[in-house]
């Protein structure tokens, strides 16, 4: 999968794409992250890229032209689903990211400022995604967060996929708890079956765990 990134500040995903799971899917050729700076599209001789909204109202909006521009070159070449990350999107669950993990491009485009133009949204945009009821500086958090969540799908980047499949959402319930050596910390012991060696015990106590912490934590999930 190539996922290519527009942004403001492209530097803020040099330390990410060199961690943990993401590095792992780029070094091992299951992802390409390719970050373009939204400002080296700006016709302006001084790369301004924002203006004070109409209307009156208070804050800044990034220029239409700029953000054209840069989508346009993007799908200069072949068409691919454009993201962009707004608190007026549908809000990023799980079954988005696989829907996602299949395609072979994607573009991300990060907002700044207080919007983009509305303009972008009708004429270039195919879907706005949110993490949640809250308001960040920008979308390059956002997109990070995106990214990660396509990586670990990616054929070959987990360890064992399986491992993917019974975490919190894929199976539209929240996962069970999870143990490890030494057996007993604090006076803590880990539950009897986890050691039993019974694998239909211990597959029928994840259900069980997983049922019952969706039930009281997050009900709406049923």
């Amino acid at each position: 999968m190539q996922i290519e990134v527009l942004s403001l500040f492209p530097e803020a995903f040099t330390s990410f794409l060199a961690t943990s799971i993401v590095a792992r899917a780029i070094e091992r050729k299951a992802l390409a992250v390719q970050l373009d700076d939204i400002r080296q599209y700006s016709s302006n001789k001084h790369r301004q890229v924002d203006d004070y909204p109409y209307g009156g109202f208070a804050g800044m909006v990034a220029t239409p032209q700029p953000l054209w521009d840069a989508i346009k070159v993007k799908l200069s070449s072949s068409w691919a689903p454009v993201i962009y990350f707004s608190p007026q999107g549908r809000t990023l669950n799980q079954k988005i990211l696989c829907d996602y993990a299949s395609e072979e491009r994607i573009i991300l485009l990060c907002g700044h400022y207080k919007e983009i133009d509305q303009r972008i949204r009708r004429l270039a945009v195919s879907d706005e995604i949110s993490l949640g009821d809250f308001v960040l500086s920008g979308g390059e958090l956002a997109a990070a967060v995106f990214i990660d969540g396509i990586a670990r799908l990616q054929d070959g980047v987990l360890g064992d996929i399986s491992s993917a499949y019974s975490d919190s959402f894929y199976q539209g319930k929240l996962g069970f708890p999870c143990y490890t050596r030494p057996e007993v910390f604090m006076q803590q012991k880990v539950p009897d079956v986890l050691c039993s060696g019974n694998h239909a015990k211990i597959e029928d106590w994840a259900k069980t765990q997983s049922d019952q912490l969706t039930r009281t934590r997050r009900p709406d999930l049923l």
